[in-house]
């Protein structure tokens, strides 16, 4: 929770501050309201994270593994004799 704050840049005088005028702007019967709201969205948001997940993780698991190509015969490589060497 420090660190969220520090890089809000809000110091404890400031954060009360910050508390005390969203209690007056929107009233204590509000609040819950609010945090009540956003958990809401928060766990919507938590369940389609896991449901895009699931499904890639499954679709890896569906997809066959790439087939590997059949092996290529050996070319026949020829090879340079020099013009002095014996034929056989």
């Amino acid at each position: 929770m420090n660190a969220m704050l520090a890089v809000m840049g809000l110091s404890g005088g400031e954060l009360v501050l910050v508390l005390v005028v969203i209690l007056v702007l929107f009233g204590a019967k509000r609040i819950p309201e609010f945090a009540k709201g956003l958990g809401k969205g928060i766990n919507e948001f938590k369940k389609a994270s896991r449901e895009v997940t699931d499904e890639i993780e499954r679709s890896v698991e569906d997809t066959p593994p790439p087939a590997k190509p059949a092996p290529r015969p050996p070319e026949n490589q020829v090879v340079a004799q020099s013009p002095n060497a014996p034929k056989a």
